[in-house]
């Protein structure tokens, strides 16, 4: 016999409410919500590091270089006196201000040159693919230090840096997406009742291309921040 009331429960039938469904998800996706968990956690301590740490991570005591862990200093001192933990915490802040920026302004003209390159085709496709495989010839560690070495040491330059390399990735696949997608009947459609290829391609293209992008952006964001 089957229990149909368990199986019910088991399935999220009753997760009627939204904490019931937080509840539930948190139960059926343990590794999901572990690393969300661990991801809240690094942005409390980057958005509220002054509230966290007694100590500033730039000044140097010279007096307790190298300290061992005390209650003090948590996890002792580095070298030129300075607390190691609070190192730790606001460096947080520095890895996600890169993670973020570098994601998103790679994400964001990648997007572009992708969809404009598979939807539009032709000279445009020609010209931007030729770019982008002179971008993806080039190492990537290289490409970013001769970045960062040519736009001066500054935490924009950096994200500028790290951005450049993500470009050509997001734009092979959001193009090799669009040149699926350009050809489904809805798209079709679309052009049939006189809609302009900036909506359809906007409108109806671009949403269709986030599932792989958001996969893609998820883990630059995770390799950037550590």
């Amino acid at each position: 016999t089957i229990n149909y009331d368990s199986e019910l429960r088991r399935a999220g039938a009753n997760a009627n409410t939204f904490w019931r469904r937080v509840r539930f998800l948190a139960r059926r996706h343990v590794l999901g919500t572990v690393g969300f968990v661990i991801m809240a956690l690094f942005v409390f301590a980057a958005l509220f590091a002054d509230l966290i740490c007694h100590y500033s991570p730039l000044t140097v005591d010279s007096a307790h270089a190298l300290a061992p862990p005390s209650a003090q200093h948590w996890l002792g001192t580095d070298s030129f006196g300075r607390d190691v933990f609070a190192r730790i915490v606001h460096g947080a802040r520095i890895s996600l201000a890169v993670g973020i920026g570098s994601t998103a302004l790679g994400g964001f003209f990648g997007v572009i040159i992708g969809l404009a390159s598979g939807y539009l085709s032709g000279w445009v496709d020609l010209v931007f693919q030729r770019v982008t495989d002179i971008l993806q010839a080039l190492p990537l560690l290289v490409l970013a230090l001769v970045m960062t070495a040519a736009l001066g040491p500054s935490l924009p330059n950096v994200i500028i840096a790290i951005a450049i390399p993500l470009v050509p990735v997001v734009s092979r696949v959001v193009r090799a997406n669009t040149l699926a997608l350009r050809e489904q009947p809805f798209v079709e459609a679309a052009k049939s009742i006189g809609m302009s290829e900036m909506r359809i391609a906007l409108r109806h293209v671009l949403p269709n291309t986030l599932a792989p992008l958001i996969v893609l952006a998820t883990a630059q964001l995770g390799s950037t921040i550590l």
